[in-house]
């Protein structure tokens, strides 16, 4: 990697064209936008305070901050050839060790901050010992499994426009940025469930690789915030088409909804918090971070490994396995991938593998190096050769699955091989069956057009990973059976579920 190539991520570098640049103060001032004060908080060459600038005639103030010399320079000499009667302000400065709090007490309003903040994420400043980095907080709340996992990792852009949401929040004016979709979401969701004083949001998307030269869907975020009830809605637009509303996200019952009125036509078939317990909760595949090691091949009829080794191992905890990959595929799955499964459930200990598969446990001893170097910190404190994402449900005869990664709803049924149970690996999310007539009746019933379009309001296409199980365990199975005549059926496959008994299909203890 160049010196350059560091910087670029070290600052999140990517300066913004003039013309989008002035598309963008375009848009807003065609919103009714009209500062007094302008802020660009992470100003590069300054082109978003140029812009506002000519788009507002009537702004009092301006202030840039930006932390690059080179780059202040420019910026500085940018806005001294401006003709404008605002008083502008240009300092040389770090956003994350500046007293914002006092800047925005001190400006008059409407205070306009427009920007493009950093597009990289703290981790990956980490990964290079940048000190260009807010000071650690858990600002994003998270509790216990997430706080330690990658769900803790965050965008710099996020901090950012959570914080500025913040500090504006006695104050009358509005916050437009552009960041990565996924980002954008964090921070209204964010927002929303902080009860921050937002008025309006709306998102307008636009074209990164044209812009920046780099393949990710990023959009313009403006909140209007004025002290006052929130609006928990936004309209997405194209930017090119600022007056063309595409569909319309939203935040209801704590949940943030990729089509709000998708949701309000097909609430009867959202699971409610303290619904009975159903078998049909989705379970994510078996974690275990260690492909190589882990995973095998058979090719004529002997294990090969990831790194190319023959592995002679008994059979016990071995299984034949799918990956999301193959999930997904319209394609029929092949039959010749296993996975080493340590442990029935989560903690479980693993020594007894010695007595009980002396070939696997020497296996995995000659392997122990890797197997202890995992990185997540889910592993600290485990029986050695410990998995997640395992219990009986892992074990299922019968599966209904679907990748998490893939952006299409593809849901496949998965039955036993080889006369035991196939695992998934961790991109995929299950609903665990007892029978091949289960799973196919489960099956469609997914399929059908009204678990497509609820689903459709949850799911954000553009995200690493649309599919979770979190959002698939927010359609109530039980309530769709009932709507589409399975119910009776489901009843009759799985008579000791307990969930009857709340529908009022089976009598309850006296």
């Amino acid at each position: 990697m160049s010196t350059k190539d560091i910087s670029t991520i070290e600052f999140g570098d990517f300066q913004t064209p003039k013309a989008l640049a002035a598309q963008v103060a375009a848009v807003l001032r065609g919103r009714g936008v009209d500062p007094k004060s302008i802020i660009e908080p992470t100003c590069g060459l300054g082109t978003f305070l140029e812009a506002a600038l000519e788009q507002f005639p009537d702004a009092k103030k301006a202030i840039g901050v930006e932390i690059n010399p080179e780059y202040f320079k420019v910026a500085n000499e940018r806005c001294a050839t401006l003709r404008h009667h605002a008083t502008i302000d240009m300092r040389l400065a770090d956003f994350f060790r500046y007293d914002w709090r006092k800047v925005f007490l001190d400006l008059p309003e409407p205070i306009l901050v427009i920007g493009n903040p950093p597009w990289v994420t703290a981790s990956q400043l980490g990964s290079l010992q940048s000190e260009n980095l807010p000071k650690k907080s858990n600002f994003q709340r998270r509790r216990g499994f997430d706080a330690i996992t990658g769900k803790a990792n965050f965008d710099i852009a996020e901090w950012i426009l959570i914080h500025l949401i913040e500090w504006m929040d006695a104050r009358h004016g509005t916050v437009a940025m552009l960041v990565k979709q996924s980002v954008a979401r964090k921070v209204l969701f964010h927002a929303w469930k902080e009860k921050a004083p937002l008025a309006d949001a709306s998102l307008y998307r636009f074209d990164a690789k044209a812009a920046f030269g780099v393949s990710v869907d990023a959009c313009l975020l403006v909140c209007d915030l004025r002290p006052g009830p929130t609006v928990k809605k936004c309209e997405v637009y194209d930017l090119a088409t600022p007056h063309c509303v595409d569909h319309t996200i939203g935040y209801c019952r704590g949940m943030l909804l990729a089509d709000i009125e998708t949701l309000e036509n097909q609430e009867r078939l959202l699971r409610q918090p303290h619904a009975p317990a159903t078998p049909y909760r989705w379970r994510s595949g078996v974690k275990h971070d260690c492909a190589k090691v882990m995973e095998f091949r058979c090719d004529q009829g002997r294990l090969q490994n990831g790194f190319g080794e023959c592995v002679d191992i008994e059979n016990t905890y071995l299984y034949p396995m799918l990956k999301g990959s193959e999930v997904a595929s319209d394609n029929k799955p092949g039959a010749d991938r296993f996975m080493l499964v340590t442990q029935r459930e989560i903690g479980e200990a693993t020594d007894h593998i010695q007595s009980d598969a002396p070939k696997t446990w020497q296996y995995l001893q000659s392997h122990a190096r890797l197997l202890d170097a995992r990185r997540s910190s889910i592993y600290r404190k485990r029986p050695c050769f410990s998995v997640f994402g395992v219990g009986q449900y892992t074990f299922a005869p019968w599966k209904v699955s679907i990748c998490g990664l893939y952006k299409k709803l593809a849901f496949r049924v998965v039955g036993p091989r080889c006369g035991k149970p196939v695992v998934l690996d961790d991109t995929a999310y299950f609903v665990p069956c007892l029978s091949k007539e289960e799973a196919e009746l489960v099956h469609g019933l997914l399929e059908s057009p009204q678990a497509r379009q609820f689903l459709r309001a949850f799911i954000f296409w553009d995200s690493k990973r649309p599919i979770t199980s979190e959002v698939l365990g927010r359609l109530d199975l039980l309530a769709l059976a009932a709507e589409i005549d399975g119910l009776a059926e489901l009843q009759r496959l799985r008579p000791e579920n307990a969930a009857w008994v709340g529908l009022g299909l089976l009598p309850s203890e006296p």
